[in-house]
């Protein structure tokens, strides 16, 4: 339990270290980016992005690589005042003038909607064992009837529940340590293997019967707007998931203090040994932002093409469909490179992984921050580490039960994420603006960044906040069309 023999979100001049000079040393300092490449990798991916190729196919590839790209400079100016002031994000949002605390519970409201994504991901590793192994769940109805028969007849009813179940009471099981390190370890194990055998399915491709269109992915590099009302939602939904979505953006400092970058650099001073710390953690910082990005566009862009490729052509650009037939359709993206059988199986481990890794690292996530809301609000006092330990663990076990919960009631994986990925891109033009305020007003002038950097940022803002605002824009278009 040396866990708790510290505090990872106290700053203090004892736990000052030097941060590295080399790159071997700096790729082993880094950790916070694989954590949301963990989380990121998941349902946005899986089923959002392919959802979105299966919809309206290449044309909105440009869409998708923006995703990726344009959060970064955002997630990247939130870590950089966390490290320099050791603040989490929802005490840096608690301070700020005027909505500051409106941001705060906005956040809250985000946290318990994206709730939805968290029972899709445990209904998606359902189906995908249901899928492979569809016995299972008659033969443990046959067992309860005897002692249940209600609880035998519900199993029969809906075979995926037992599966469910034991993913949402694993997760819990194994969250409850609350450690960074089995997070940070346990997601990049999880990720590495199905995103790499998805890109090489992608790769092959072009040998099969759904070889790639190249002439509609050059006209995906084509600026379109979809006009089908569905096409839209699809495609907001995948641009607040995908990437560094807003839940994962109000995480990010969380992870970075608890990696100790915040710890290392020390109390800010106005010496000019504080500034070398802080600008060496911040590189380390900003290696690890980048790092990660890559590899989940890489994951991303694999998963669009597949859903593109493949299932675009299949459904008539109807999407995924919904309930219970989802995981089998995902699967069969698989199935033009490795046949039916193999495909099911690959699904099975690496649906698990993906979609398993991400309800770890957002079941962490949340814990961590609703842990630190309690706190900002007065709910709660946290006295010491381990006793903020306590409260996170108790929330690791309640997240994973609420997404059980709600899959057992909604029933739809596809529908639940577009939820998660609506509220989220609505959220991030109000954790930008926040980042902004943060960049110009709070950051110490000694390590903010040039005029470069400040340029892409405010392109970050204003496509997020375009994009976030589009829906909307055609509703009131609409609205005044039928007016005339």
């Amino acid at each position: 339990m040396a866990q708790e023999a510290f505090d990872p979100y106290a700053v203090s001049a004892e736990a000052v270290q030097e941060p590295p000079d080399s790159f071997w040393e700096t790729v082993a300092r880094i950790g916070p980016g694989l954590i949301l490449a963990g989380s990121i990798v998941g349902t946005g991916e899986l089923i959002a992005t392919t959802n979105l190729g299966a919809q309206v196919g290449f044309s909105l590839l440009w869409l998708v690589i923006l995703s990726c790209f344009i959060k970064v400079f955002v997630q990247i100016e939130l870590g950089r005042y966390a490290i320099s002031s050791g603040e989490t994000t929802l005490t840096s949002l608690s301070r700020l003038p005027g909505p500051g605390m409106l941001l705060v519970w906005w956040w809250l409201i985000m946290m318990l909607v994206t709730q939805t994504q968290l029972g899709a991901m445990v209904g998606g590793v359902g189906q995908s064992f249901h899928l492979a192994m569809p016995g299972v769940s008659p033969w443990l109805a046959d067992v309860i009837s005897p002692v249940a028969p209600w609880l035998g007849d519900y199993v029969r009813a809906k075979p995926i529940m037992p599966w469910a179940f034991l993913t949402a009471v694993s997760a819990a099981i194994l969250l409850v340590s609350g450690s960074y390190a089995v997070v940070e370890i346990g997601t990049t194990t999880l990720v590495v293997i199905f995103t790499i055998m998805t890109v090489i399915c992608v790769g092959i491709l072009p040998w099969t019967p759904y070889g790639i269109d190249w002439a509609a992915v050059r006209g995906g590099f084509n600026i379109q707007i979809p006009k089908e009302t569905a096409a839209i939602f699809a495609a907001l939904a995948m641009f607040g998931i995908t990437g560094v979505g807003a839940s994962e953006l109000f995480s990010y400092p969380y992870w970075c203090i608890e990696k100790g970058y915040a710890r290392f650099t020390g109390p800010r001073s106005d010496g000019e040994d504080w500034k070398r710390r802080a600008t060496g953690w911040l590189r380390v910082m900003r290696f690890d932002a980048w790092a990660s990005m890559v590899v989940y566009t890489v994951a991303t862009l694999a998963f669009y093409f597949l859903g593109a490729a493949v299932l675009f052509g299949e459904y008539g650009g109807k999407g995924l469909p919904k309930g219970d037939d989802m995981v089998p359709t995902l699967a069969r993206m698989y199935s033009p490179v490795m046949g039916q059988p193999l495909a099911v199986w690959f699904f099975v481990v690496g649906g698990f992984a993906v979609l398993y890794s991400t309800l770890f690292v957002a079941s962490a996530s949340h814990s961590r921050l609703l842990t630190d809301f309690l706190r900002i609000n007065g709910f709660i006092v946290i006295r010491d580490h381990s006793h903020r330990l306590r409260w996170i663990r108790f929330f690791c076990v309640c997240f994973p039960t609420i997404a059980l919960i709600l899959y057992a009631t909604i029933g739809e994986p596809t529908v639940m994420v577009k939820i998660g990925g609506f509220i989220q891109a609505v959220t991030l033009p109000m954790i930008c603006s926040a980042a902004v305020f943060l960049r110009y007003r709070r950051t110490d002038q000694r390590i903010r960044p040039g005029l470069l950097w400040d340029v892409f940022l405010w392109l970050s803002v204003v496509g997020m906040t375009i994009v976030a605002a589009r829906p909307f824009i055609n509703l009131w278009q609409d609205y005044f069309k039928k007016g005339l």
